[in-house]
C-alpha cells in the first residue's frame, strides 16, 4: 500500500476530542467509541466509515480510488 496513509485524527463532533488512530486495512470500521465522552460514532450518510465522516484522513480504499468494503 504504497502512499496510503494509515494514520488519521478522529475528532468527536460531540464533544470534540481528538486522537490520531492507525485505520485498518482490511475492514470498513463504522463504529468508533469517543474515549472524551464515550459517544458511539457511526458514518454520516454517504460515507463508508467513522474515518470518511471525522478523521483529517480518509479509509485506506477510497485513498486508492475504489469503494469501501466493496460498497457502491
Amino acid at each position: 500500500m504504497q502512499g496510503i496513509e494509515l494514520k488519521s485524527k478522529i475528532t468527536c463532533p460531540e464533544c470534540g476530542f481528538s486522537k490520531v488512530e492507525t485505520m485498518p486495512t482490511n475492514a470498513c470500521q463504522w463504529y468508533y467509541k469517543c474515549e472524551g465522552c464515550n459517544a458511539l460514532l457511526k458514518p454520516l450518510i454517504g460515507d463508508c466509515c467513522v474515518y470518511c465522516s471525522f478523521g483529517t484522513v480518509k479509509c485506506p480504499p477510497i485513498q486508492e480510488g475504489s469503494s469501501c468494503c466493496n460498497k457502491s
